[in-house]
């Protein structure tokens, strides 16, 4: 019968293992942050845009305003309130 002997050398093992562990954590957390910031460069840009709209009145004419417009404007106004609520934990977001 021939036996086989295996050469494990468990410190060897354990300490590649969190290297790789670490790196690969390492890693995640810069890929996270990239999509973070390019994210937020989007958010950034998004507000910008709706800041120029609403110094303009989103294009409505104050003399010629409808109730189409201010419909609008409230639907609007309550999605921006719920990202806030959701932000600041408010409302229905409150712990």
């Amino acid at each position: 019968m021939v036996r086989h002997t295996q050469r494990i050398t468990p410190c060897t093992t354990t300490e590649t293992s969190m290297t790789d562990r670490t790196a690969r954590a390492a890693r995640n957390q810069e890929n996270s942050l990239a999509a973070f910031l390019a994210k937020k460069a989007e958010f950034d840009a998004l507000l910008t845009e709706l800041t120029q709209a609403s110094e303009d009145h989103f294009g409505a004419d104050p003399e010629t305003v409808l109730w189409g417009e201010a419909a609008w404007l409230s639907d609007a106004t309550a999605k921006l309130k719920d990202i806030a609520d959701q932000h600041f934990r408010r409302g229905e977001y409150a712990a």
